[in-house]
């Protein structure tokens, strides 16, 4: 009886291990992995239990950030903001057809900028598409429309400088586009001038309309001789087709949204850690915060500050004023005059002089060579420095004239040409016979200009100490100054008689005041 119990017993205990076995069979095969932890060792040993580290979900690839834009189109969009807004503005003011036109040259503007933003994207297109000049096209058409369409108006000759000048915006089929742009401008002065003349007196918003417009076309061709000297360039190594360059950038599709790369790989998922499996050890805990950093013990013979005492004092939040005196009004300064006679309370602090720029070594200065050319209609005369010959230009009625960084010399210009200007020129001479449009000077202190036959305009701006002589045909020239001073016109004598020529000088000092409610600005004129 005694054996058929052990018999029974052992069959009770195999009966047992075949169904523990078999659940950790069915457990094992629930695993993700393959690599499931085995059965290992005999029934009485413990089996060891499976440790998983939950699969880490990869962060969405970051967008990648829009690319700069070009700075080309960065100093383009300074051009809008500064000098075309402005033209803008006081076109609101005068109102009307101006107002409406000048929207219309701002539009023109906006127009261009997208061409050349498209330049900057895309490989240059043969033949060229329609879409990128059609906004263009509209604005300049709804300018010349403009000006055809009110011909009897009295602002004419506003419209008509401004559709001269819309034309320059054509610069990019140009090989010099600066110097196109320049020309143009002499076009732009024709109408310009008139405006000038008719307004000086009367309203001098029209006359900063007419400056502003001159300013939009000189800023303009600055800008072509530093991003295009050469014409209009484009992204032949890597750009993409004009027209997709184009709906881009119509669209507002960030910089880089099309070219094609496939978005960086996530970043691999660590493996699970498995007994058994081939994943490496689970990540080390975060290690301990560091211990709090305490001062050092000061030197001997020196008293460390008492931090300790400082941050309980903070602490003390609203309760830290409680220790405070209260100012009697005897004390205060602001209620007392004798106490701010003597108080150094608002006083400016005395500031340590800024270094001085030392200049750089004539040794070290590079002087470009002078260079006097005709180039299309185009005279460039510069870097002329104390010459002691006459510099001879034979002009023609077409024909604009640029002098710029000519310092101590003297320039004889024969014939009638159309316009000069002249720009940072120190000690300059000029005898000019006859000029179509006007004379410009900008920032040339000394300057002195002899006028033989008829000059209809001189405009001096930034000029200290210039010197105009006028001879007998030349009495009706209109002179304009801004930022002037110590400038000086010398009259000839009256004809058929013996007297000395008259030195006049411009005058630099104004008087306003208040009458009716309105400012009135007067010429303060010195006699003797």
């Amino acid at each position: 009886m005694a054996s058929g119990g052990h018999m029974h017993n052992l069959t009770t205990l195999i009966k047992r291990l075949e169904a523990a076995t078999s659940r950790l069979e069915d457990m094992a095969m629930t695993l993700d992995e393959p690599h499931a932890s085995t059965i290992a060792g005999t029934p009485t040993t413990p089996l060891p239990v499976a440790t998983v580290t939950p699969k880490l979900t990869p962060p969405p690839p970051a967008t990648p950030p829009p690319a700069q834009i070009p700075p080309q189109i960065q100093d383009f969009d300074e051009l809008i903001k500064e000098d075309v807004q402005k033209f803008v503005d006081l076109g609101q003011k005068i109102g009307g057809l101006v107002a409406e036109q000048s929207k219309a040259v701002l539009q023109a503007f906006q127009a261009e900028r997208t061409y050349l933003f498209v330049s900057t994207k895309a490989k240059k297109p043969d033949p060229q598409p329609v879409e990128l000049v059609t906004d263009l096209h509209k604005a300049s058409d709804s300018i010349n429309n403009i000006r055809e369409s009110n011909r009897p108006s009295p602002l004419f000759n506003h419209l008509s400088a401004v559709a001269e000048g819309i034309v320059a915006l054509g610069w990019f089929f140009e090989g010099k586009p600066a110097e196109f742009v320049t020309e143009i401008i002499g076009g732009i002065q024709y109408y310009g001038n008139k405006v000038l003349k008719e307004y000086k007196d009367k309203d001098q918003t029209h006359v900063e309309y007419i400056q502003a417009y001159y300013q939009n076309f000189k800023s303009l061709s600055a800008y072509l001789k530093k991003h295009y000297p050469k014409g209009l360039t484009w992204n032949d190594e890597s750009g993409v087709d004009a027209q997709v360059a184009l709906k881009e950038i119509k669209s507002g599709a960030p910089a880089g949204a099309s070219t094609g790369l496939p978005p960086p790989p996530p970043p691999p998922v660590p493996a699970l850690n498995v007994p058994g499996g081939g994943g490496g050890p689970p990540p080390p805990p975060p290690p301990p915060p560091p211990p709090l950093v305490t001062s050092p013990a000061p030197a001997p013979g020196t008293a460390a500050p008492d931090m300790g005492a400082v941050f309980d004092q903070l602490n003390q939040g609203e309760q830290i004023t409680s220790g405070l005196r209260k100012v009697d009004k005897s004390e205060m300064t602001h209620k007392n005059p004798g106490l701010r006679a003597g108080s150094t309370v608002g006083s400016p602090r005395a500031r340590s002089p800024a270094p001085s720029k030392k200049p750089k070594p004539e040794s070290m200065r590079t002087r470009k060579p002078p260079r006097k050319e005709l180039e299309g209609s185009k005279w460039l005369v510069e870097n002329f420095e104390g010459s002691e010959d006459i510099i001879e230009i034979s002009a023609q009625q077409n024909h604009s004239i640029l002098i710029s960084r000519c310092n101590k010399s003297i320039v004889k210009v024969n014939g009638k040409a159309n316009a000069i200007a002249i720009d940072n020129c120190t000690g300059l001479s000029i005898i000019v016979e006859s000029l179509v449009s006007s004379l410009d000077v900008i920032k040339s202190p000394k300057f002195a200009v002899q006028v033989d036959g008829t000059v209809p305009t001189i405009l001096l701006d930034q000029v200290d100490g210039a010197t105009v002589y006028l001879g007998l045909q030349s009495l009706n020239t209109e002179i304009f100054t801004s930022k002037c001073s110590a400038v000086n016109i010398t009259l000839p004598p009256k004809e058929g008689t013996d007297d000395d020529t008259k030195e006049c000088p411009v005058p630099e000092q104004i008087k306003s005041y208040i009458k009716d409610g309105v400012l009135v600005n007067e010429i303060v004129e010195h006699s003797g």
